[in-house]
């Protein structure tokens, strides 16, 4: 966000268009903002939008004071604003992503969010990326760059959660190297072994309700846990950075993880519910 020299004398700000964006239920543009309050031209919308320069660590800086940054849980995950009826040739950021909703490639804007829940319960979106193909930059190291942000920001997070897409061997090694627990969900297809030199997918093993723990292929012990959804097995590996803590680790601490995971998933349909972004 910019830095004022004195201060604003400007008709819309920041607070005004967000109320207008949660209230709104279909029409939202510069025209309709301007019918609702007769004394804001819709000139004077259109020049915020284009005047203000919101960054992730303007985020970072509206909530951290609801949160606290030591001991929580930071998911990732991504969403796709979908956008039918726009060109990716002619539209920044505008491109074809993996949507979970409808299950195919669609034209749209891809979110990449960083979701901290703190010990207390309390949650908000703390970091963001909107992909940029011009960047050269894939989702992951996104990722990386934006837990490399929250920590200099002074958020001390216990543990990482994600999908399948973000548990790639190099994540998994850099959230160790950090001294960090995590939970993500893995393809049935990843290798582990029970014995020495024995690989085999995961989807072949018995795993107990407690979990399991195995060597997971290159990286190290991880403890596995299987998941029913929709009459599907769902696939998850936990690590912790002291290892002997791993076995004990019950199934009711996988289930208290895995749900603060889900309020990401929650914040990307809400967002998408409420804030008139599609």
């Amino acid at each position: 966000m910019r830095e004022r020299s004195k201060p604003s004398t400007a008709q819309c700000n920041c607070h005004l268009y967000t109320l207008f964006l949660l209230a709104e239920p279909k029409y939202v543009s510069c025209v309709r903002l301007s019918e609702i309050l007769e004394e804001l031209s819709h000139d004077s919308v259109n020049r915020f939008l284009l005047r203000e320069q919101y960054t992730p660590k303007d985020l970072f800086d509206e909530v951290k004071g609801e949160l606290n940054l030591t001991g929580g849980t930071t998911s990732v995950d991504d969403s796709v604003v979908d956008k039918p009826y726009r060109d990716p040739s002619k539209t920044e950021l505008v491109g074809y992503f993996w949507s979970g909703k409808h299950k195919r490639t669609v034209k749209g804007i891809n979110l990449i969010t960083l979701y901290y829940t703190d010990i207390s319960g309390n949650s908000y979106p703390v970091n963001f990326r909107l992909y940029d193909k011009q960047e050269n930059k894939t989702k992951n190291d996104y990722f990386i760059e934006m837990l490399q942000e929250i920590k200099s920001w002074g958020i001390e997070t216990d543990w990482v959660t994600g999908d399948s897409w973000y548990s790639s061997m190099a994540n998994l090694k850099f959230l160790r190297n950090e001294e960090v627990g995590f939970l993500f969900g893995v393809a049935n297809n990843r290798k582990v072994s029970l014995e020495p030199g024995q690989d085999i997918q995961i989807q072949t093993l018995t795993i107990p309700e407690s979990g399991l723990v195995v060597y997971l292929k290159e990286f190290g012990w991880v403890k596995v846990f299987c998941q029913d959804f929709k009459n599907e097995a769902r696939y998850y590996i936990v690590f912790l950075p002291e290892l002997d803590a791993l076995k004990p680790l019950t199934r009711e601490t996988f289930k208290q993880v895995h749900d603060r995971h889900w309020q990401i998933e929650s914040f990307h349909r809400v967002i998408k519910q409420v804030c008139n972004i599609e």
